[in-house]
């Protein structure tokens, strides 16, 4: 029994430090806190951040909001509650990978300056994020819901599935966490159950099928794509995979809305 309470104690403590590393969002300083082992729970930060975006949508609605605007502040909200966590190294690794020379795309990426790729980075993932939400008509929730968790299990499985490309990076840590693709499984079974499951009380199956492989899909794409062109991963490619991991699967719902 002590035992158990240990391990529910370390648990909810990296829980505590994954709400802190992904979001902006404060918490009691009474509270344990770790953050060894963050990436392990990302998927269910992003559950909590979906949800999140998708209350605040929902009170937008009853204000009488149109679905245009409605999406552009959720949006908006969803990107102030990651703090431009991912956002930032989505601009930061297009700037990079815009550099013809491979040797020096890491040290572009490291520059906290942004160039004109990673404007025209940002620029296409928040504006295709706004118009594929504005197509998706019903069951918003679910929609971003889905995005941000798969957004966050492709970073798994590229902290898993490829090397780190920088020693001392930042997010170096993240590999202890998650040492192989193998330790990437039990969240994608998970969230496919839970796909399943809404389904089952009610949701168009269409949007179960298309949240799964989507996520999937664009999950292992984006990340070994990434992977090919640098050679491994940093903690700006990881942000990168969750944006348009993200975007790829509102682009999905929107599709078949």
């Amino acid at each position: 029994m002590q035992h158990l309470m240990q391990i529910i104690k370390r648990r909810w403590a990296t829980c505590n430090g994954a709400f802190l590393f992904y979001t902006c969002l404060p918490l009691p300083p009474s509270l344990p806190v770790a953050f060894e082992a963050v990436a392990s729970v990302a998927p269910l930060m992003g559950l909590w951040i979906g949800g999140l975006s998708a209350g605040a949508d929902s009170l937008l609605q009853m204000l009488g909001l149109s679905p245009h605007l409605r999406s552009g502040l959720t949006v908006c909200l969803w990107l102030w509650l990651t703090g431009g966590l991912h956002l930032d190294g989505a601009m930061d690794t297009a700037d990079g990978l815009a550099v013809p020379d491979r040797e020096r795309r890491l040290e572009v990426m490291a520059d906290s300056r942004t160039g004109a790729f990673g404007a025209m980075a940002a620029i296409a993932i928040v504006l295709l994020k706004v118009l594929a939400l504005s197509a998706v008509t019903h069951h918003r929730w679910f929609a971003l819901c889905s995005a941000a968790a798969w957004g966050r299990w492709g970073q798994q499985w590229a902290i898993g599935r490829y090397p780190y490309l920088k020693a001392q990076g930042k997010g170096a840590f993240h590999k202890q966490a998650i040492p192989s693709g193998w330790h990437t499984l039990p969240w994608a079974v998970g969230l496919a159950l839970a796909a399943a499951v809404a389904v089952f009380i009610g949701l168009p199956s269409g949007y179960g099928w298309v949240t799964v492989a989507v996520g999937v899909v664009s999950s292992l794409s984006v990340s070994g794509w990434l992977a090919r062109r640098l050679g491994g991963h940093t903690g700006d490619t990881y942000g990168a995979v969750v944006e348009w991991v993200e975007t790829a699967v509102l682009v999905g719902f929107a599709a078949c809305a």
